[in-house]
């Protein structure tokens, strides 16, 4: 069996708090047409390069339902600055359009099968995974960008098309297990196409 949730699953459940006090589940979202849960965190340079596209993304495709929820899964005693007080202080300062949700028990990455930051997984109205991978294929340095992989699948689904490309492999930092190495990934963890 795949470690990464495949094309077609069903969103896994979960209930998580966030930098905002409250505590969020699946369920919160579901007058959502669209989710975009995506896996991210504080330190890796490939989310900090791509925030603003993520950013542009959530607003840009906000008003045709597409509703975008951030999942930090890193072990905060790999990277100290993945804890919650910094991402209360990151959302404070960047003001992201989304929620931002911490994982501790990191049992949210294994149900979905993340693999790096970012990591993109959009569900279609009956929460069943339309798109799964990377956001950009340049994500560390966005001047390099040539192609947006989840805008094409959020254009394509918001226009009533099937996506055309489902799988991409994500690019960045591998999720922080806690207990393991900094580059330890699960060993049926790989590549997703």
């Amino acid at each position: 069996m795949s470690f990464t949730l495949p094309i077609g699953s069903k969103a896994p459940h979960f209930r998580l708090p966030a930098t905002d006090g409250k505590t969020r589940s699946l369920d919160d979202f579901a007058a959502d047409d669209i989710l975009v849960v995506f896996f991210t965190c504080n330190h890796c340079p490939y989310v900090i390069g791509s925030d603003e596209v993520t950013r542009r993304s959530a607003l840009r495709f906000a008003p045709q339902g597409v509703r975008f929820v951030g999942i930090n899964s890193n072990s905060p005693t790999t990277y100290p600055e993945d804890d919650v007080p910094h991402m209360v202080e990151r959302m404070r300062q960047h003001k992201f359009p989304w929620v931002y949700l911490h994982d501790a028990t990191q049992d949210v990455a294994r149900d979905y099968g993340a693999l790096r930051t970012p990591h993109f997984f959009v569900f279609d109205d009956a929460r069943h995974l339309v798109y799964c991978g990377r956001g950009v294929d340049s994500p560390r340095d966005a001047t390099r960008i040539t192609v947006n992989d989840l805008d094409r699948a959020l254009e394509e689904l918001t226009s009533g098309r099937p996506v055309s490309v489902p799988v991409t492999n994500p690019i960045g930092c591998n999720v922080k297990w806690d207990g393991k190495p900094p580059k330890w990934m699960p060993p049926e963890a790989c590549d997703l196409v």
